[in-house]
Formats: structure tokens, C-alpha cells, sequence
């Protein structure tokens, strides 16, 4: 038997791997028979796995063999057809006739075959979707003159009309996605889509307010509107009335079902009223038309509008009674808007749409509908008749509360919006009428100016017994200090009166629903604000200098306070522009063409660039006042010094003279020099430390200027002693300067100039007079020109 066994380097690694696996020991050879019985069915099931292989391939072989005959078939005629095209083509061209023909055929006949064959399938077509829509047209107007005979909701087959309503809805969703198909697709079948439109508006032309008097019977049998009478407050835990029985939460079984199937009805039809819209004003601006207020929640609110008008007449008087019912229902029953109803919207697909915002928005409009109709026209009214017989305190107070009322109540909604975690849609573009009571306003600016007028005639009247208190003139406001800067404004008490009253303005400001409103009414309430302010420091500037000219040291301080103001108001005004709330209306007012930022008449050229702001001539206007009494307090004491210089400058001789002994300065510049810190003391003093800066800066260069064209220029001549003389005047000078700078030479450069070529070497100053620009620059005469220097330089005498 061993020999039988071929050898083992004649078996495949895989083999002998397989054997020393399976026969590991000499007991593993008595397994060998059942080993061998386990192959030789293996094989035998490998066997026949091959032979159905082969069967199935030979299958496959006859298959393809066949088909490869018929596309060889189908390609020979092809082939013969073309060969009998070519040689027709070939037969026919050799004369004109035939070329003719041929391009005849391709350039004209199969051309106007194709036209014709797609005409016919396009009024295929045509006909095919004309009659899908005619049969589907006709199943709702069937729809819905079923659903007409049963014109009451209590009948017994109402079940079955309400499902037929939905039915014929659907319908209609699958109209209007044929609409948007065709429209898309064949635009020049208008008459078709226009003749369905006809159509399907006048299906739902009975459709809708069929559905809208189900709706409104199915509320009365529920109980709605609730008695107003029974609303109490909401507990802490609910947020709801614990007294108020709501029939949202209360309908059970059938009714419930009802109300519920006619809500889904009333949602699909607005629905499809969108899409329909939608599709009708495509690429006209469709925000406004598509977004309406939701039908459901209108029906809820208009009953109880209706109710609540009946008390809100006894109230007209007393305005605050109306806001808390009105603000009291929207919170009583905002909940269930969001627990009951949403669900239904959703299912319906309308998207886009809180009822809890549709609720809060559609009670404040109800709000602002009565306050237009019936609550301003009596208050303006009043206003008329009190201008007649000059009494309008009681009727412009009632206007003012009126409106707080309202801003009050705006805020609370505000507040309730907040606190449910709601995103309102109207935050996207700014505009908060939808939930504002102020946005009555909006249709009617004339009521916007004259709250405006109103309001800025009060605040002028409050701020008479402050402006005249001379005490707030005098006393510094404690702490003004702007939070971007240190600086200390030494501003008046006065500014913090006009402040108050300009920020209460901007604050009622911040309340309207529009940034056009805002910034209409900024212009008409604020900006007279700051003009009368501005008026006020120029009146009080003007009355100092037509008293005493500006030299008395209580005008300086009068002047003094005022120009502080000024900075502190233009300081404040200049961080208020960089707020978003101001960026926001500047941006919104450029964008409009033709609008200004000047007064409210709009009589000044529009400003340019962004970052000019509301405030932006009242700041400028303000910067102009500063800039020009800073420099009358420079002239006023330059003036002054000149004066008290005169005999200093008129002394010819003492430049030819050595200084006396014990004086470091000229004795008739010594009263001059008194005058000059005494007045610049009382300014320092009273004013503020940027302002102080230009002050003695100006000064200085007057002074320069003075000592420059009064000496240096007069034709006198300087000996050593002169010259040595003039250097310490001018060293006591500008220690008078040293105080508020570290080279107070510098602020003084001609006379500093030209003390430096009087100090020269006789012969470095005769090189000058050949060197010319050159030799200025080379020896730092920045500040003098060439005539200068020579008339400094002949001045200049030199003893041996």
C-alpha cells in the first residue's frame, strides 16, 4: 500500500499542509475511511455543481448566439438601407436636380416634419392635461355643491360633508401642482392655467367662507368667547387663570373631533391659498402678500375683540382698564395656542406659522384697530379744541399717558414673548408692528408728529426752571466721565438735565416698531432738544462778551463752563452714535433717497458716509461752538497781554543795553507776564483739559507771532546786552508755558528762530546771507524765510 502512495515532493504545499493537519498521530489513521467517505461526496457535489454550470452556460451561449443573429439581421438592413440611400444620392447627384432634391429633404422637409411632430405632441399634451383638469375641476365644483346642501354643521350628514370639504381640497392641492408644473414647464399655456385659476377661485369663493361659518358655529357651541367677567390672574406654576374655564381645554368627544377636522380644513385651505400666491406672483416681491395673519386665530380673537368693546366703550377715560384686559386674555390663553392648535397647523403643513405668535400678534392688532378708531380721534380731537381756547394741558396730558400706556404695554408683551421661548419671524427684518400697540402710528404720521410736538413742548416747559437756575451753570456734574474715556469734562450740572430729558426721548424713541418711525421721530423730539441746549450756551457766551468783553475773570468762567458743555454733550453724543440702536436708523434713514439729518423740516443737504449719524450736524454744530470761543478766550487774552506789553515793545533802547542787575526779566514785562498767568490760571481752572489745550496753544502762537513782528521785525538793533536780554525774557516766558508742556520753546518757533541767529558768531551769521535756504536748513531754520533772516541778521550788531 505504501508504494501505491505517490511521493511527498510530488504533492502541492496546500495538500501536505491539509495531511499533517488531519493526521497529527498515529491514532489519527483510524479516521481515514470517514475522511475519505467526506471527500468523495464533496467531489460528488462539486461534480454536479459543474455539470449545471455547464449546462446554464451553454444556455447562455445559445440565448446571445440567438440575439447576436437578430442585431446582425437588424444591422445588415440597416446597413442595406444605407447603401441604397448612398447610391440613390449618388444616382441623383450627378445632375442639379438631384442636389437639390437631397438638400431639399435635409434642409427644409425633415425640419418642418420634426416642427409638426412636436406640434402634435404638444396638443397632445394640451389635450390630455385640459381634460385631467376639467375632470378634476368638475369633481369640486361637485364637491362643493354637496357640501353647500348641507349648509348647517348640526345636520346629520355632517360627517359626510365635512369629508368631502377635504376631499375637494386635496383635489385642489393636486390642481395647483399642475399649475406650478405647466407654469414652468409650458409658460405660453396662460389661458389654460388663467382659465383654472377662474375656476378654482370661484370654487373657493364658496369653499372658504362655507368652512369660515362651520368654524364660527362650532365656537358658539363651544362657548367661545369665554365670559370676560370670570378672567382672574394666572398662578405663578401654570402661567394660565386657575378660575378660567377655556373651552380650547374643555371640548371632549364628537364636538372635539369636529372642531378639529374643521381647523385642519380652514389650515389646508390657507395653505393652498399660499401656494396659489405664490405661484401667481412669481418674481414680484411676494413677502408681503404671502405672510397674511392665520385665519383659525383671526376667528378666535375677532369674538373676543367684539366682546371686549363693549367695556372698552366705559373706558375711555381711563385707558389703563383697557390695556390690562387686553394684555390679561392674550396671557390667559396663549398656552393653549401652543398645546392645542400648533399640532393642527403643522399636520395641515402650514409652515412658517406660530399660533402662539399669530395669537399675541392678532390681540394686539385688535388692540391698536380700536385705539385708531375710537381712542386717538377723541384725543386729537381734544387737542384741536383746547388750541382754540388756549387750554392744552389736560388734553396733551392725556395724550403723554396715553402713550406711556402703550409703551408699557408693548413692553409686556415683549416680555411674554420672551419668557415662551418663541422666536418671532418679524426679527429677521426689524419691523415689530405685528406685536406693537404703537404701530398705529404707522398709517397715521400725522399723530406721530404731533406726539412728537407734544412731547418736546413738555420737556422744554420742565426744563425752563433748570436752565434758568444759575446754580446748575456753576455746579460740575459729579462723575462726568464717558465710559470710553478718563477725561474730566468739568461739565455743568445742567448738562445732566438735558441729558436726562434727551435720553428719556430716545428712550420712548426705542419703542416704535420701525426704524423709519424712530428716525422720523428722533428728528422731530430730539434734535430740537440738543438746538434749544446749543442756544442756551450762546445766548450765555454772548451775553459775557456783550457785558464785559470777556475781561472780567467770571466772563472767562461763564464762557469757560459753557464751552465745557459742549464738549461733554458733543462727547455723549458722538458714544450714542456708535450704538447699534443709532447705527440701525442711520443706516435705514441713507437708504432712503433724499432724506437728511438736518432739522425737521428737512431743509439740509443729506449727509454723506455712514458714519456721519442721526446726531451728526447737532455734533458738528456743537464742535463749531467749542472751536470758536476757545480761540475768543486766546484772543481776549492775547489781546490783553498785548496791551500790557505795549511799553515793552515800544523800549527800543534796551536791546542796546545789558540787563540791570538783580532783574532776570525786563520790568515792563513783568506785568505783562502777571496778567498772562493770572488769566490763564482762571481758565485752566474752569475749563476742561483737551478744550485748555487749544486755548494756550493758540496763545502761544499769538504770542509768537506778536513778539516776532513787534521785535524781531521792528528795525531795532541788537547789542550783546540786548540779545542776552531778550534770551532771559523769553526764558521766563516759556516757563510760563512749562507748566502744560516739556519744550515750551517749541510752541514758539519764529522768536525761539530768532533768538538762535541773534546767539550766532558774527561770521557763521555773515556766511548766511550768501548761503541762503541752504545754509537755513543746515543750521535748523525750519520756520523763517529768507527775508526773515536777513533783516534778523542786519539787525544784529557786534562790538569789537
Amino acid at each position: 500500500m505504501e508504494s501505491a502512495l505517490p511521493p511527498a515532493s510530488d504533492l502541492s504545499p496546500s495538500i501536505v499542509s491539509f495531511l499533517n493537519d488531519k493526521f497529527r498521530t498515529n491514532a489519527n489513521l483510524n479516521g481515514a475511511p470517514a475522511l475519505l467517505s467526506e471527500l468523495q461526496a464533496q467531489c460528488g457535489d462539486l461534480d454536479r455543481t459543474l455539470i449545471d454550470l455547464n449546462r446554464s452556460l451553454g444556455s447562455s451561449l445559445l440565448a446571445y448566439a440567438s440575439f447576436s443573429d437578430r442585431v446582425h439581421g437588424v444591422l445588415g438592413d440597416i446597413n442595406a438601407q444605407l447603401t441604397g440611400l448612398g447610391s440613390s444620392t449618388r444616382s441623383r447627384s450627378s445632375d442639379g436636380e438631384g442636389k437639390e432634391r437631397a438638400e431639399q429633404i435635409l434642409g427644409e422637409e425633415l425640419p418642418a416634419l420634426a416642427k409638426e411632430v412636436a406640434r402634435v405632441e404638444s396638443v397632445r399634451t394640451y389635450a390630455e392635461t385640459a381634460l385631467k383638469l376639467q375632470t378634476m375641476i368638475g369633481d369640486i365644483e361637485d364637491a362643493v355643491s354637496s357640501t353647500m346642501k348641507k349648509n348647517s354643521w348640526k345636520h346629520s350628514s355632517k360627517q359626510n360633508s365635512e369629508e368631502m370639504r377635504l376631499v375637494a381640497i386635496k383635489t385642489l392641492k393636486l390642481i395647483e401642482d399642475i399649475l406650478t408644473s405647466v407654469t414652468k414647464t409650458h409658460p405660453q399655456w396662460e389661458h389654460l392655467v388663467s382659465a383654472v385659476d377662474h375656476r378654482v377661485d370661484r370654487a373657493l369663493a364658496i369653499l372658504r367662507p362655507h368652512a369660515i361659518a362651520d368654524h364660527r358655529a362650532l365656537l358658539t357651541s363651544l362657548g367661545w368667547p369665554p365670559p370676560l367677567a370670570i378672567l382672574t390672574s394666572s398662578t405663578p406654576d401654570t402661567g394660565r387663570s386657575t378660575e378660567v374655564l377655556n373651552p380650547l381645554f374643555t371640548m371632549q368627544g364628537d364636538l372635539k373631533d369636529q372642531y378639529c377636522e374643521n381647523f385642519f380644513a380652514l389650515c389646508s385651505l390657507q395653505e393652498l391659498q399660499r401656494r396659489r400666491k405664490s405661484r401667481q406672483l412669481e418674481g414680484y416681491n411676494r413677502e408681503l402678500a404671502l405672510h397674511q395673519p392665520l385665519w383659525v386665530i383671526e376667528e378666535l380673537v375677532n369674538p373676543i375683540s367684539l366682546a371686549s368693546q363693549r367695556h372698552f366703550t366705559k373706558w375711555v377715560d381711563k385707558p389703563e382698564f383697557i390695556f390690562a384686559l387686553v394684555y390679561k386674555i392674550t396671557r390667559d390663553y396663549v398656552d393653549s395656542m401652543d398645546e392645542l392648535l400648533q399640532p393642527l397647523v403643522d399636520e395641515a403643513m402650514l409652515t412658517g406659522y406660530s399660533c402662539r405668535e399669530e395669537w399675541i400678534s392678532a390681540m394686539v392688532s385688535s388692540l391698536s384697530t380700536y385705539l385708531a378708531k375710537e381712542i386717538f380721534p377723541k384725543y386729537a380731537g381734544q387737542l384741536d379744541e383746547d388750541s382754540i381756547t388756549g387750554s392744552q394741558s389736560q388734553a396733551r396730558i392725556s395724550w403723554l399717558y396715553l402713550v406711556d400706556l402703550m409703551i408699557s404695554f408693548d413692553k409686556q408683551i415683549k416680555s411674554l414673548i420672551e419668557h415662551s421661548g418663541i422666536l418671532l419671524s418679524l426679527q429677521d427684518d426689524g419691523d415689530f408692528s405685528k406685536v406693537s400697540s404703537l404701530s398705529v402710528f404707522c398709517d397715521r404720521p400725522d399723530w406721530l408728529d404731533l406726539w412728537a410736538e407734544i412731547e418736546i413742548s413738555d420737556i422744554l416747559e420742565k426744563l425752563k426752571p433748570d436752565t434758568s437756575d444759575e446754580r446748575n451753570w456753576t455746579m460740575k456734574v459729579q462723575g462726568a466721565v464717558l465710559l470710553s474715556a478718563t477725561e474730566d469734562y468739568k461739565a455743568p450740572a445742567i448738562c445732566s438735565a438735558y441729558l436726562r430729558c434727551l435720553s428719556s426721548v430716545v428712550d420712548r424713541c426705542r419703542s416704535l416698531p420701525s426704524i423709519s418711525m424712530r428716525s422720523r421721530f428722533l428728528r422731530l423730539a430730539a434734535v430740537p432738544i440738543i438746538q434749544k441746549f446749543l442756544d442756551c450756551l450762546l445766548i450765555r457766551c454772548q451775553e459775557a462778551e456783550g457785558l464785559t468783553a470777556l475781561t472780567d475773570d467770571d466772563a472767562l468762567v461763564k464762557v469757560a463752563n459753557s464751552i465745557n458743555a459742549a464738549r461733554y454733550f458733543e462727547s455723549v453724543l458722538k458714544e450714542w452714535s456708535e450704538e447699534v440702536f443709532f447705527l440701525e436708523i442711520w443706516s435705514g434713514q441713507s437708504d432712503q433717497l433724499g432724506i437728511s439729518v438736518g432739522d425737521q423740516n428737512g431743509n439740509v443737504e443729506p449727509v454723506e458716509g455712514l458714519e456721519s449719524g442721526i446726531f451728526y450736524e447737532e455734533i458738528v454744530k456743537l464742535e463749531e461752538f467749542r472751536i470758536e470761543w476757545a480761540e475768543k478766550l486766546s484772543v481776549v487774552i492775547l489781546r490783553g497781554f498785548d496791551a500790557q506789553c505795549r511799553d515793552y515793545m515800544k523800549n527800543r533802547r534796551q536791546w542796546q543795553e545789558k540787563s540791570e542787575d538783580g532783574w532776570t526779566v525786563s520790568k515792563f514785562l513783568v506785568g505783562a507776564l502777571d496778567y498772562l498767568q493770572g488769566k490763564m490760571s482762571v481758565v485752566e481752572n474752569g475749563l476742561n483739559g483737551i478744550d485748555f489745550v487749544g486755548v494756550w496753544r493758540s496763545l502761544a502762537a499769538g504770542i509768537d507771532r506778536s513778539f516776532f513782528n513787534g521785535i524781531l521785525m521792528s528795525n531795532v538793533k541788537f547789542y550783546d546786552g540786548g540779545v542776552e536780554r531778550f534770551g532771559s525774557d523769553l526764558e521766563v516766558l516759556f516757563g510760563a508755558f512749562g507748566a502744560w508742556c516739556l519744550r515750551p520753546e517749541g510752541f514758539f518757533p519764529r522768536v525761539s528762530e530768532g533768538l538762535k541767529l541773534l546767539k550766532m558768531e558774527e561770521e557763521k551769521l555773515q556766511n548766511s546771507l550768501a548761503g541762503g535756504e541752504k545754509w537755513m536748513k543746515e543750521n535748523g531754520i525750519r520756520h523763517l524765510n529768507v527775508p526773515d533772516v536777513e533783516k534778523i541778521v542786519k539787525s544784529r550788531v557786534f562790538t569789537s
